[in-house]
């Protein structure tokens, strides 16, 4: 199992509309994203041992610096998320490049390594594996076409799959311009989430969970992922590996490469 947090902050409502800059209503909710929900998602995840994979928009580095580096001096992982939260697909090569490349820059401030790539709304163009391979990328992380992690034919990339019904944005997500859709309890998401992480641990898969801290980070859902993640912890027969995503990649290029050989 790979614990993946999506840290939007305020690039994710200014990639939806520039015009969100000046509804300081809309953006207090990626001020408790980042300054209230990481820091007790953080803590939480020291309190019971689980590492995790942080994808962070350049930006949004660049707005919550102290963030990062908390992220970052506790262990976890970092991952790029875009330097805005615009999706590559609608850009050219040559924009899609300078958004990588920008992104890179600031987050190597703050870890030695950024091994992974994850799309905002994980939505890639035709450039995009071409593209992280040029730059170094180890694994992307945006695909819904399998269950086990695998290396993309063609591109020197790990494939680390994710899906919807592990995200906590389908459930929980409010739309303010419609009012029509319900939120869900925390209780109702985690008997979903248990679900589908019971049927892929029975199959010997990988469960990648994605949460956003602005949304996970309410203190209710906060509470129910901590009772989710120690029950995972609690799996007493050896058969469930909770990893970060860059671990999760090296071990599945080590098994294809002994495949190969």
């Amino acid at each position: 199992m790979a614990l993946t947090v999506d840290f939007d902050a305020e690039e994710l409502w200014l990639a939806e509309d520039p015009a969100n800059a000046a509804r300081p209503g809309v953006l207090s909710q990626a001020r408790y994203g980042a300054e209230i929900a990481v820091p007790q998602l953080l803590d939480m995840l020291d309190r019971i041992g689980v590492p995790a994979t942080f994808f962070v928009c350049g930006r949004d580095a660049e707005r919550y610096p102290s963030v990062l580096e908390s992220v970052a001096s506790r262990g976890h992982e970092i991952g790029h998320h875009g330097h805005s939260h615009r999706s590559p697909h609608l850009m050219a090569r040559e924009e899609e490049t300078e958004e990588l490349v920008r992104g890179l820059a600031v987050l190597r401030e703050f870890t030695d390594r950024v091994a992974g790539y994850r799309s905002p709304s994980w939505d890639l163009s035709p450039h995009t594996l071409d593209l992280l391979v040029e730059h170094g990328f180890s694994y992307s992380s945006n695909l819904m076409d399998a269950v086990l992690p695998y290396v993309h034919a063609g591109h020197d990339l790990v494939e680390i799959p994710v899906h919807w019904t592990l995200d906590d944005a389908p459930h929980f997500w409010f739309d303010a311009t419609s009012w029509d859709r319900t939120i869900r309890s925390a209780r109702e998401v985690a008997e979903v989430w248990g679900e589908e992480a019971t049927a892929i641990h029975d199959g010997g898969g990988l469960v990648t969970l994605t949460v956003h801290p602005q949304i996970i980070g309410r203190p209710g859902r906060l509470r129910m992922l901590e009772r989710f993640l120690t029950g995972v912890r609690a799996y007493d027969d050896g058969s469930v590996w909770l990893a970060t995503c860059g671990e999760v990649a090296g071990a599945t290029r080590a098994a294809a490469s002994g495949a190969r050989s």
